[in-house]
């Protein structure tokens, strides 16, 4: 017997980004207020990815419906906003630099075993989309992905911090990381999103 097919309509996928939506706007929350807490580099850099999902998802969600050109505009737009965080953890490592106390490993560890669940099931949500609606779910797609792997990382900074080297670097260098992983989704957009403005434009 034959399983019914997935669906692919925009109004199955507006409804999928609206929710990730609010998934990645409920724990921004969460892991920004432990972030500051702690003094965690990673997790600071990781909140603000939050942030910057829960914005990606929700121009998704207005954008849907619109022609070729429009979207693909919206996903060069997308592909600027994926620097931010990569900047603001620039930022924020500097500082860290300057005064380098290391984190609360179990802190750590907790929140971004939470954050790993929550990314995890956004990907998973959007995976089976991500090549409807072009450079703007593939934007969502390549957040969400990439965010799991943050999140593996920076339960491994906690171990490390815990168990091996009492000291600030280990988030640090997964702080860093995470900048680069959102660097490398803005070029993978940007090229998506301007191949289907030329194809836009014959």
């Amino acid at each position: 017997m034959s399983s019914d097919p997935i669906p692919t309509t925009d109004a199955a996928l507006r409804r999928i980004v609206r929710l990730v939506a609010l998934l990645n706007l409920g724990y921004f929350g969460v892991e920004f207020a432990v972030a500051l807490a702690i003094g965690s580099v990673s997790l600071f850099a990781d909140s603000v990815d939050f942030l910057e999902d829960a914005s990606v998802n929700l121009l998704i969600f207005a954008a849907l419906g619109w022609s070729l050109k429009h979207r693909a505009r919206v996903g060069m737009a997308l592909a600027a906003i994926l620097l931010f965080p990569a900047a603001a953890t620039l930022w924020t490592a500097w500082e860290k630099f300057n005064v380098p106390v290391a984190p609360d490993p179990g802190l750590l560890i907790l929140t971004g075993a939470g954050a790993g669940i929550v990314n995890f099931a956004c990907a998973y949500m959007l995976a089976r989309y991500r090549t409807h609606g072009g450079s703007l779910t593939r934007a969502a797609f390549l957040s969400a992905r990439n965010d799991v792997l943050a999140n593996i990382a920076i339960i491994a900074a906690g171990l490390v911090t815990a168990f091996l080297w009492r000291s600030a670097w280990p988030d640090l260098i997964v702080g860093l990381a995470i900048a680069a992983l959102n660097a490398d989704a803005a070029r993978e957009v940007w090229t998506a999103a301007r191949e289907e403005h030329a194809a836009a434009h014959p």
